[in-house]
Order: C-alpha cells, then structure tokens, then sequence
C-alpha cells in the first residue's frame, strides 16, 4: 500500500461504525509484531521513542522523533499516526513544519497537544492553542491526500482536571478543523461520555494508566470511535525485561525463558 491508501484507510477507520484500537509501536520489529497481531492502524509514542533513546518522555528532537516514526511507518502495510507532542515548538510555523515533515516520513496523521513544556503555563493560553490547531490543518490539507489531524487537551495530564474546560477547549480545536479529538487521563467513564456527547468529531481516549483503563465495549457504549495504548506496551516489554533480568541476578536461574516465544516463532514476525 502507498501512502495515499494508508491515508484513505485511516480515515475510512473513522468513519466506519463502531470503534477501533490503534496500537502503539516504538520500532520497526514492535510494528511488525503488532502488524501481525491482527492490529488495523499503528501510532507512534513520544514516551516508548524517548525510551528506546534511554530518555524520558518530551526529551526527543523533531529530528529524531522522525526517525522514529520513518521506522515504524516503514516496517508494515498499516496506516501509522504520529505523536507528535506539541509539534516541537510553540509557534505555528513549528507546527507547520512538523505536520510536513510527518508526512514525509511516511505518516498519514498526527496529533498536535496543547501542552507548552512550561512549569510556569503548562498550557497554552486558549487562543494560541487555537492557532496553532488552525495552522496544523492548513498543512494536514495542503498535502495530496488525507492528513487525520488529532488536536489533545493536556488538562488532566498537566495538573488542571477541569472537564469543563477541558470539554471548551476540545469544542475549540474541533471548531479550528481538528479531524479527532482527544484527551488524555479522563477520570472516569461518565467523564468519557460526558465529553463524547460535547463532540461532533470523533473522540480519541487513551487507555494505558490503571483504573482509568476501561474495555473496548464500555468506551464503544460511551461514544469512544478510538482507542490508543500510548506508552503501556512499551512498558510492559521492559516491565518483562525487567523481571527476567531480576530473576537472573537474584534467582541465578532462566525461569523466564520457559514464557518466551521460541527464535522460530520471533522470526515469524520479521522479515528477511
């Protein structure tokens, strides 16, 4: 598939009935893997590239953000959206040229966050959120093909968990063009709802932090059309890195060898 299918079936994803589970890759052999799974559209995670860097979250260049997402994007037949934090930098010809240079890099969406990296406003004022959306859809529609454009409300991530707010400022983006909405660590499925029936787009909810992970049927009952896993399958491979690596150094055994697919099965996935 080229890019222009990858893009006509992300949106057609959108548009379907029902709701549908994006999985998020950190490399070429996670989207591989997850492609094989039976997944029918793949993101990137600012966290899971930052972590295969050895960084936290918010610590990657656009550059190297890039990179990342040329692997992901390259490694499958998948549509892949990009996260693409705030766009890596605060102006919007910043967010004009990352919109670009996602699409170059093989992605056929992206999400723009309204979180500016400042302790001091970590959001940014309504307005310049606004424009910075505007100017993410002027690039997502200058190009020859369907850009999904996804604009995220950072509230609840950021110290600020006012539905209300966070409801006025999705109504917002939606206003300046914004294809999906979205809005990380809603406390609660009545949250969801609330903020699904304020909407007109469809609603992006992030599953990945516990107990405020709900199952695919009670997001669909809600008004949910999407749901991403950000970081969390990233950290459950290192949570199981984590343990087999323990096992050996205290235990002196290879206990987790006896739960790991075989080298056959593992090369199923891959290619070459």
């Amino acid at each position: 598939m080229n890019q222009t299918d990858k893009a006509a079936r992300f949106r057609a994803l959108h548009e379907a009935a029902g709701v549908f589970v994006i999985g998020n890759a950190w490399d070429a052999g996670s989207a591989r893997v997850l492609a094989g799974a039976g997944f029918v559209a793949l993101a990137t995670s600012s966290g899971a590239a930052a972590g295969v860097l050895g960084r936290r979250d918010g610590s990657v260049s656009r550059d190297e953000a890039m990179a990342n997402a040329r692997a992901v994007a390259g490694a499958c037949d998948l549509p892949v959206s990009g996260d693409l934090e705030n766009g890596y930098g605060h102006d919007a010809p910043d967010v004009v040229e990352t919109i670009r240079a996602a699409a170059q890099a093989g992605l056929v969406g992206g999400s723009i966050e309204d979180y500016s990296g400042q302790a001091a406003q970590p959001l940014y004022p309504l307005p310049q959120a606004v424009q910075r959306i505007e100017a993410a859809v002027q690039a997502a529609r200058s190009l020859p093909w369907p850009f999904t454009l996804t604009a995220r409300c950072e509230n609840f991530l950021r110290g600020n968990p006012d539905l209300d707010d966070t409801i006025a400022r999705l109504q917002a983006y939606e206003r300046a063009g914004a294809d999906v909405l979205m809005a990380p660590a809603l406390p609660d499925l009545d949250a969801v709802r609330r903020v699904c029936s304020a909407l007109r787009k469809p609603f992006n909810f992030m599953a990945g932090i516990p107990g405020k992970s709900f199952s695919v049927a009670e997001l669909q009952a809600v008004g949910v059309k999407r749901i991403s896993l950000a970081t969390s399958l990233y950290r459950r491979a290192m949570t199981a890195l984590a343990d087999a690596a323990r096992e050996v150094q205290t235990e002196g055994r290879f206990g987790y060898l006896e739960r790991t697919m075989s080298t056959a099965d593992f090369y199923r996935w891959m290619r070459g």
